[in-house]
């Protein structure tokens, strides 16, 4: 039996070049968890174990069933109160104390897992893991529609660097701010050394013409 694997299912969606482009990105289906707060503080890595662990149910769940999938890679939305820091734009919003960020940790699904059965993990996950924060987990859409987004290769606290490319690209092609700031982590930040870390930023855009 042969796992579905979405990485090579849908290589756009999880590819990136080193300088600006433009990308259309369709719908997708995730299992998500939102958070507020420093990546690097107890809760986000709870939220991270909270959202495995249900992944890893729906997984087992559906290979019972011979149909088997390889779980995806993790991605983050990242927002902040734009009212309480007005003005900022992604090359700006670096310096907004990290605890003061907002953010939907998300794993892309296979077409094929419902709603439903999402909440039958999670219940599995309370249950018999015993891991109370699944109940936070929820079943998630999303159409990103046309986006400017780039590779960053190093740690995160470079990212700035990168951003400043696709806020110059966004400016000099006339788009504006359509979505939020999107990550997409292709390395395990667990395991790998900061400064080979793969990240793809993503900034869904629209047209101001």
């Amino acid at each position: 039996m042969e796992k579905l694997d979405l990485t090579k299912k849908y290589k756009g969606y999880y590819a990136a070049k080193a300088t600006p482009e433009i990308t259309e990105v369709g719908p997708a289906q995730f299992l998500a968890i939102t958070g507020m707060g420093d990546p690097s503080d107890k809760p986000f890595a709870n939220n991270i174990e909270a959202l495995y662990s249900t992944a890893y149910a729906i997984k087992f769940a559906f290979k019972a069933k011979e149909m088997d999938f390889v779980v995806s890679k993790l991605e983050g939305l990242w927002w902040y109160d734009e009212i309480k820091y007005p003005g900022k734009t992604i090359e700006t919003a670096v310096d907004i104390p990290r605890s003061e960020w907002q953010y939907k940790l998300l794993i892309r699904l296979p077409d094929f897992v419902s709603e439903n059965e999402c909440t039958k993990a999670k219940e599995t996950v309370v249950t018999k893991k015993n891991i109370q924060l699944a109940k936070e987990v929820e079943y998630f859409e999303m159409t990103e529609g046309k986006c400017v987004q780039m590779l960053h290769v190093g740690p995160f606290s470079t990212e700035p660097q990168t951003l400043l490319k696709i806020g110059a690209f966004i400016t000099a092609n006339n788009f504006l701010k359509n979505g939020l700031h999107h990550e997409i982590y292709l390395s395990d930040f667990r395991k790998t050394e900061p400064a080979k870390l793969k990240t793809i930023l993503r900034e869904p855009v629209r047209s101001t013409r």
